[in-house]
């Protein structure tokens, strides 16, 4: 094994855990799942780290190993579980109608396209620059794009159905 690209990997882990436990939590919606996802895709890293040619891309090499182990397992599991987390209440805004608001918003990226909703989270969730994107799915940025604009017209057309926008 190449010593650098271990060290690195492994640091690259432990600085950005909590990224990765929300990325995955995001695709699983349980932390319980999540935190397995992460683990199945922090071994599989470590197992498949000969694989990394250039240790400038590890982040693009490890978004890509996580991104593809939480559908796996969403694929594996073939259903959604929705848990009893209560956002912070913010001023005005009644805690009853964030938790109503995160569901919907949750309900409306299942709703959407594998594709579609990987760009979503990824872009607004992890706060990736769309090359970045492009980059961890492998599509061309002109796709990445398109797949960002129908998702954002679809999830606002799906929460203004429900009356959330």
């Amino acid at each position: 094994m190449d010593r650098p690209r271990e060290e690195a990997l492994a640091d690259y882990v432990r600085k950005n855990q909590n990224r990765f436990y929300r990325l995955a939590y995001s695709f699983m919606h349980n932390s319980d799942d999540a935190m397995d996802v992460v683990q199945d895709a922090v071994v599989k890293a470590f197992e498949k780290q000969d694989t990394l040619k250039d240790i400038e891309t590890l982040q693009t090499w490890f978004y890509r190993i996580l991104v593809n182990t939480s559908i796996d397992s969403l694929r594996r599991r073939k259903r959604v579980v929705y848990t009893d987390a209560v956002p912070e209440q913010e001023d005005g805004v009644s805690q009853e109608s964030q938790v109503l608001d995160a569901v919907a918003l949750y309900a409306a990226l299942d709703k959407l396209p594998e594709e579609m909703k990987l760009v979503v989270i990824l872009r607004f969730f992890e706060d990736m620059k769309l090359s970045e994107i492009a980059d961890v799915t492998g599509a061309a940025l002109s796709t990445v794009k398109n797949r960002l604009y129908r998702a954002l017209a679809l999830l606002r057309l799906d929460m203004a159905d429900e009356g959330r926008i």
